[in-house]
């Protein structure tokens, strides 16, 4: 019996590995039956319009916008402080003016 206990042994082990085998045959089989089930489903029609890029956000744009509005206030100010000038300029002169028409009328 000693000798037949490692015979028999080997084929329970051989019988085993034969099922195991066979067990990863037919895992192996419905992978595949899977990936070929998954391959022949028909794809969705692929977009048939035209996608134009999207712009990025134009940071220059709004810089040049920034430095512009800049020189128009500034442009603004400088105006109105030249406006305001030359009105005290024609104050001054109607004064002068009228003090010289007075003394003159006075005589």
């Amino acid at each position: 019996m000693t000798t037949q206990q490692p015979v028999e042994q080997a084929a329970a082990e051989a019988v085993a590995a034969a099922r195991q085998s066979e067990q990863f045959a037919l895992v192996l089989a419905a992978v595949q039956a899977a990936q070929i089930v998954q391959q022949q489903q028909p794809q969705p029609p692929a977009c048939q319009h035209h996608h134009a890029p999207q712009p990025s956000q134009p940071v220059g744009k709004w810089i040049a916008v920034g430095v512009a509005g800049s020189v128009a206030a500034i442009s603004l100010a400088l105006s109105a402080i030249a406006v305001a000038v030359g009105a005290v300029a024609v104050t001054c002169c109607l004064l002068v003016l009228r003090s010289m028409w007075r003394d003159i009328q006075g005589r």
